[in-house]
């Protein structure tokens, strides 16, 4: 067995440090050691999205990586869209227009229209299909999702304007 190692990540604005096996994957530490279970483990291949989080700003399948190559990495999970109690325009737009379905794919399509809007602040339903393309809903609720993204795009658009290009918080 090969001894625990070192790692240092911060997870949603806080630092962390904590010692992992080397096989301990992404989301099995974000779950496991750190409680944040908004992230979902779905198909552990990589295919359903429901493990999406951004690592360094990108959105990736944290199921398939393991937590020692997060080392030093920043790491945003579904539970670093919310800020004091409030709903990101996001997930207030995946309320509004029914996109949660059961819920279990939710955080994965949120962490990946997050990461569409900061780079297209006003995507097209083209965009938005090409951008959640890696994520499955098992509830067939995608017309309803991409309205939610259509929504948030909006919506932040009217909160940010001198902030175009940024989903911001």
């Amino acid at each position: 067995m090969t001894p625990p190692r070192p790692i240092r990540l911060t997870v949603n604005g806080v630092s962390y440090e904590a010692a992992v096996e080397p096989r301990t994957t992404l989301v099995d530490f974000l779950r496991q050691e750190l409680g944040l279970t908004g992230t979902h483990v779905g198909c552990e291949q990589g295919a359903c999205g429901a493990c999406t989080i951004l690592l360094n700003g990108q959105a990736v399948r944290s199921c398939l990586m393991l937590a020692v190559q997060a080392d030093g990495a920043e790491v945003m999970t579904v539970e670093g869209l919310s800020r004091d109690g409030q709903l990101h325009p996001l997930q207030q737009a995946f309320m509004e227009e029914h996109g949660l379905q059961c819920g279990f794919c939710t955080p994965g399509f949120l962490m990946s229209a997050y990461e569409l809007l900061r780079q297209h602040p006003q995507p097209t339903d083209d965009e938005i299909k090409e951008a959640l393309g890696g994520n499955l809903c098992r509830c067939t609720g995608y017309q309803a999702i991409i309205k939610s993204v259509r929504l948030a795009a909006t919506k932040l658009s009217a909160a940010l304007p001198a902030a175009a290009g940024t989903v911001g918080k």
